[in-house]
């Protein structure tokens, strides 16, 4: 049961982030984008607060540790990754978004490499970040008579939104704080927003004024706040606990399959076969770098499954 249980979990938790990129897409019609992107954080912050309030003692930040890890996650893995990507998602469709952030796992690896050089990739492991790296090449397909276009200029943005996630990982990982996760991200979660707010103050263009709060601007900004943002944490720690983070950095290479599917039912985007390619490059990238981490994986996935003995 628990095996169908997650599964389930797995598939709501790909539903509610790859639909993320739709809502984004389509708020970004009404609201400059990082306004935008600070309001929906505002919601999350808050909601995430009082839950990891209610769930965990070790929900505030006591420590320099502590102090360093949420501000590390608040400025990086929430205020550049969102502002990279509410700005760069103008720019490209929902799926080139989605795949364009999975390639933060393969980021994440390369930056890990550079802190820590004395651990060395095998052969394997280079083919693999070359592959991902020749994926994000595909997707975004920079023409040279294209290179100053702005869907280009879009497509680095959110290359650059994945790897302030990927810095911001490697970063946090090195430090021995106490919090809890849902502690650490509801504190990043409040630092984010303000970091988004203060960036909407020094940016043109970005102020209240600009904004048209219409219908779907607020259902936008509700999906993105307390469904993609505050359940979407909650279902992750959950199954963090239950599938530990090799199964679940997998999320990465399924969300762009709802964001590709109801982006081109509610509005009308296309995604092409050269996309599908890139995609494929970068998740198999993936699995080059991962590959003894994913082959234990799925070994003690057929442990837990009935053998044909059982089923007799």
């Amino acid at each position: 049961m628990s095996t169908y249980r997650n599964g389930g979990l797995f598939c709501l938790l790909a539903l509610l982030w790859g639909t993320a990129f739709v809502a984004i897409k389509a708020g970004l019609a009404y609201v400059p984008p990082v306004l935008f992107a600070a309001v929906r954080y505002d919601v999350a912050a808050a909601i995430m607060l009082v839950y990891a309030a209610a769930v965990t003692d070790n929900w505030r930040p006591r420590t320099r540790a502590d102090w360093i890890a949420v501000g590390i996650n608040g400025l990086l893995v929430i205020g550049a990754y969102n502002a990279f990507l509410f700005v760069g998602q103008a720019g490209v469709t929902s799926a080139v978004a989605a795949i364009l952030v999975a390639t933060n796992p393969i980021l994440a690896t390369a930056f890990s490499r550079v802190a820590l050089p004395d651990e060395r990739l095998a052969s394997l492991g280079i083919a693999g970040l070359c592959c991902g790296f020749v994926g994000v090449g595909v997707v975004a397909q920079p023409a040279s008579a294209a290179l100053f276009a702005s869907d280009v200029d879009s497509q680095l943005l959110i290359v650059g939104a994945a790897a302030s996630v990927a810095l911001g990982s490697v970063l946090v990982g090195r430090i021995d704080d106490g919090m809890s996760g849902e502690g650490t991200t509801a504190w990043a979660c409040l630092i984010g927003a303000a970091v988004l707010h203060a960036t909407t103050l020094a940016t043109p263009g970005q102020s209240l004024t600009r904004a048209q709060w219409t219908g779907e601007v607020l259902f936008a900004v509700g999906y993105l706040g307390v469904l993609a943002s505050a359940v979407g944490y909650f279902v992750y720690f959950d199954l963090l606990d239950r599938l530990g983070p090799i199964e679940i950095n997998l999320i990465s290479y399924v969300t762009p399959i709802p964001a590709a599917v109801f982006g081109w039912l509610v509005l009308n985007e296309a995604i092409g076969v050269v996309t599908v390619a890139g995609f494929t490059l970068i998740a198999g990238g993936f699995a080059l770098l991962k590959r003894e981490a994913l082959r234990e994986e799925f070994a003690s996935v057929r442990r837990l499954l009935p053998s044909e003995h059982d089923r007799r």
